[in-house]
């Protein structure tokens, strides 16, 4: 198993904010799928103000490349991505068209 976090922001507007918690309560069942499909095997996605924190666990064969391909050929996900870009915005960190960002483990008890 491999456990990855990552962050992302969400616009400074509680309606926004509002609507993307409202639609991670419902997440499209062909969301749910392609995350399993990618081989994540758990997500939590945690926010405090306009910070988001995901926790993902996954099987050892995981890869982002892999989950980025089949991203690229799945409209569904596609649409999904793009509904979310609008609540989300990028970290200062963030290289152009990036969103969720890989942190660094510091502490391991």
């Amino acid at each position: 198993m491999k456990r990855y976090c990552l962050t992302l922001d969400l616009k400074d507007d509680a309606q926004l904010i509002a609507e993307y918690e409202a639609h991670h309560h419902a997440v499209w069942p062909e969301i749910k799928e392609s995350i399993t499909g990618a081989g994540i095997t758990a997500m939590e996605i945690y926010r405090l103000g306009t910070r988001l924190f995901m926790i993902m666990d996954t099987t050892d064969e995981f890869s982002f490349e892999h989950k980025a391909a089949m991203d690229e050929g799945n409209a569904k996900v596609q649409e999904w991505e793009a509904l979310m870009w609008k609540y989300q915005q990028p970290l200062k960190e963030a290289v152009a068209g990036e969103k969720w960002m890989l942190m660094d483990n510091i502490f391991t008890l």
